[in-house]
């Protein structure tokens, strides 16, 4: 179906956003980035995480460290860059001009 589509398609746009929104906050494991997003009601497998983690880096928005753990081998913690919060800000922006027409149009 179309509409099945076209939110898929808004889901995958609004992706990296929710992880740098996440990241905001301080960095995180992999894992825990699925897991909040759940929390959110967006359902996010390590397939697609994953991919844009390691593209997010290579655009220099974030960054990692390598954290021993209790529970097994270390694991990787992703951070925002200062590149990654400007680019959150510009998002941040973008998202409240979306926002703000889709309201005026909701609402005409």
């Amino acid at each position: 179906m179309a509409i099945d589509n076209t939110k898929s398609q808004m889901r995958k746009g609004m992706l990296e956003y929710c992880i740098l929104l996440l990241l905001r906050k301080g960095p995180s494991y992999a894992n825990d980035i699925i897991v909040q997003l759940q929390n959110a009601e967006m359902i996010v497998v390590e397939g697609t995480l994953y991919p844009l983690l390691n593209r997010l880096k290579k655009d220099g928005l974030l960054t990692y460290e390598w954290q021993e753990s209790t529970q097994g081998p270390p694991r990787k913690y992703y951070a925002l860059t200062a590149e990654g919060m400007e680019a959150l800000s510009q998002l941040d922006a973008g998202w409240n001009e979306i926002a703000r027409t889709v309201s005026i149009l909701q609402n005409h």
